[in-house]
């Protein structure tokens, strides 16, 4: 949808611009005002987003009982400064996933207003929009929904280490390193096979590793597991 200054305002959308300092105030004026739930969607793990950045309100929030769906890139498990913010809003109870992707950035309140990025010749590539039209605001949920439910969960305790792996990656690479298999594996680190594969074919990503084998060289050379696990 297209608004042009030669049109009356309509009174269900707000454009914002992120330049002002007023634009961190509107997106935080609109958590603070939750009542019931927050969804959050990040397409890039990128720290200072407008849309996605953790606030204090957040937490606020929370003690409230307002309930949390958070959804970030797999990346964000390796990104220590990201991982600390998500870890003390997973301990505080939001319910955090991850997936390969998120194809947009997204903040839905209430199920009744959402905030998107716009981008447009003017307002550059953060321009942000204020929905309140039920359309989008369905759209957008039922979106975060399908991605919702093949995520893999946030765990609380769950940190990177000095080395960008946190405790479980780098458990979960030294068994397969090793020889064990990925049921094996599932097993020995108390989640699912699934939950492996996930892992796994993140590590690989970000070891630009094209097997499983060269992962593990790959760690070594990084330092991020111990040579005798190869």
């Amino acid at each position: 949808m297209t608004i042009e200054t030669t049109v009356r305002p309509i009174p269900s959308v707000r454009r914002i611009n992120p330049a002002r300092p007023a634009t961190r105030a509107v997106v935080d004026a609109t958590v603070m005002g939750a009542r019931r739930d927050v969804l959050v969607g990040c397409s890039a793990a990128v720290p200072e987003a407008p849309l996605v950045l953790p606030r204090p309100c957040d937490e606020e929030n929370l003690r409230r009982g307002v309930r949390y769906r958070m959804l970030y890139p797999d990346r964000a498990r390796s990104m220590p400064r990201i991982a600390r913010q998500l870890g003390v809003l997973a301990a505080a109870g939001a319910e955090i996933r991850t997936a390969p992707s998120v194809p947009v950035d997204a903040l839905v309140v209430d199920g009744s207003r959402v905030l998107l990025p716009r981008e447009t010749p003017a307002q550059g590539p953060c321009g942000l929009v204020l929905f309140q039209l039920p359309s989008i605001v369905t759209t957008t949920v039922e979106l975060f929904d399908r991605l919702w439910a093949t995520a893999v969960p946030w765990n609380a305790t769950e940190q990177p280490s000095e080395h960008g792996l946190n405790e479980r990656e780098r458990a979960l690479l030294t068994l397969l390193s090793a020889g064990c298999t990925d049921v094996t594996a599932a097993s020995r680190l108390g989640v699912s096979v699934r939950t492996v594969r996930r892992a796994m074919a993140d590590m690989m990503n970000r070891l630009g590793a094209r097997s499983r084998f060269q992962a593990g060289v790959k760690a070594v050379d990084r330092g991020w597991i111990e040579p005798q696990a190869m």
